[in-house]
């Protein structure tokens, strides 16, 4: 089953909201064997939104839309759904008694405008809202089908897995569109690309795509149109295949956190840690009590900005700052040793760098960044040359620093 998914709201192309409606849209439907072949933004504009329904429902027959339900003046797609179908919006009061309910339980009392909300289309299908006061509607009819859902993310997002899935599961037959992730680190796109070598070949007909983003490369595989059982068998060699061939670049899949795979592996070990961070500024620290459970291994960490808290508090020599300078192997070393020390841990990991955009020389280049790794028997240390914006060399070397812990524990 193919479907369309129009989202309604000037805030959305004027920037000040991100839709993450379509994204969560296209994940759950894909699951069902529902796929999402075009999704279009409009304003709060009747004109608009008749337009951009109407030629969804002429392409596909099929179309969700989020946005525009709410009580307001510009909430303005169930009318405008309405008039498309012909035919007229409807004063339900069972519908509107249970808005005055939920006001009621919440203390308040609904005004003049909420009455809009109990409204429904004729021969509408009203779908239960317990997360909010705008409910869901199905629209059927000569034209096609509409589903029309609120546009605040938690109220569509349960509703479209609670009342709007089963009724197309049996609409969508047997067959099904899945994806499975790996997540890589450590690793350019296009040195990834050689190293799977003819991966497309070898997966076939399933599909691959190169994901890169700021921490990694993620490699997604898509089975289309299949069987489930099919469709997972195909999957699962697909994943094994991918996760051999990237070697120890692959550390996790799915969504996946290498923080959480880092932890899981030291809790294993039976290993505690510790960071200290200059440049990223708490970022790995934070990436890690991010974690829930993290403090059976984490111990804590020092945010050394300046050189004198690296000297007072991580007993970093002063002499090794002022011949080496603070972004070197040398303080690097010195900040990961003094952090396991003062915290009595197993591990320490440090991060050093110039995370721009000045401060750069051509000996030590914006983005240059020391990682340490200190253990009771080992040290080790790695320089990168790290691309991007400020915060995305931030990003990249926290996430390096959790890649070169987790590569020493395995």
């Amino acid at each position: 089953m193919n479907i369309e998914i129009v989202t309604i709201g000037t805030e959305l192309l004027l920037g000040f909201t991100v839709d993450t409606n379509s994204a969560f849209a296209g994940r759950i439907l894909a699951v069902q064997g529902v796929r999402v072949v075009r999704r279009t933004s409009v304003l709060d504009d009747p004109v608009a939104i008749d337009a951009a329904v109407r030629e969804a429902l002429a392409r596909t027959g099929a179309v969700l839309t989020t946005g525009g339900l709410g009580p307001t003046r510009d909430d303005i797609t169930k009318k405008t759904v309405a008039d498309l179908f012909g035919v007229p919006l409807e004063f339900q009061e069972p519908l509107w008694q249970s808005l005055v309910e939920r006001y009621r339980r919440r203390g308040m009392t609904p005004v003049a405008s909420n009455r809009s909300q109990a409204e429904v289309p004729r021969g509408a299908t009203v779908l239960t809202n317990p997360w909010g006061s705008a409910p869901g509607l199905w629209m059927e009819g000569p034209l096609g089908l509409v589903v029309m859902l609120p546009g605040v993310p938690r109220e569509m997002e349960h509703l479209l897995e609670d009342e709007v899935v089963p009724r197309l599961v049996a609409r969508a037959g047997a067959r099904v569109v899945r994806s499975r992730v790996v997540r890589t680190v450590a690793i350019g796109e296009s040195v990834l690309a050689e190293r799977l070598g003819d991966i497309e070949a070898a997966v076939a007909p399933l599909t691959l795509a190169y994901l890169p983003g700021v921490t990694g490369v993620d490699l997604r595989v898509t089975a289309w149109d299949l069987e489930p059982a099919e469709a997972d068998r195909r999957l699962v060699a697909a994943v094994d295949l991918l996760k051999a061939r990237a070697g120890a670049h692959a550390f996790g899949e799915d969504a996946a956190d290498l923080a959480e795979v880092l932890l899981n592996a030291l809790r294993a070990a039976g290993a505690t840690l510790a960071v200290a961070e200059s440049c990223t500024g708490g970022l790995l620290g934070a990436r890690i009590t991010a974690i829930p459970g993290s403090s059976a291994v984490f111990q804590g960490g020092v945010i050394a900005y300046d050189d004198q808290v690296k000297i007072r508090d991580l007993a970093v020599p002063a002499d090794l700052i002022a011949r080496h300078g603070a972004v070197s192997e040398e303080v690097a070393r010195a900040m990961a040793r003094g952090a396991r020390q003062r915290f009595g841990t197993d591990a320490a990991i440090s991060i050093t760098g110039i995370a721009g955009p000045g401060g750069g020389t051509d000996e030590k280049p914006v983005g240059t960044v020391w990682i340490a790794l200190s253990e009771r028997d080992h040290e080790d240390a790695v320089r990168h040359v790290l691309l991007g914006e400020r915060d995305e060399i931030r990003e990249r070397a926290a996430q390096r620093g959790l890649y070169l812990l987790w590569r020493r524990v395995i």
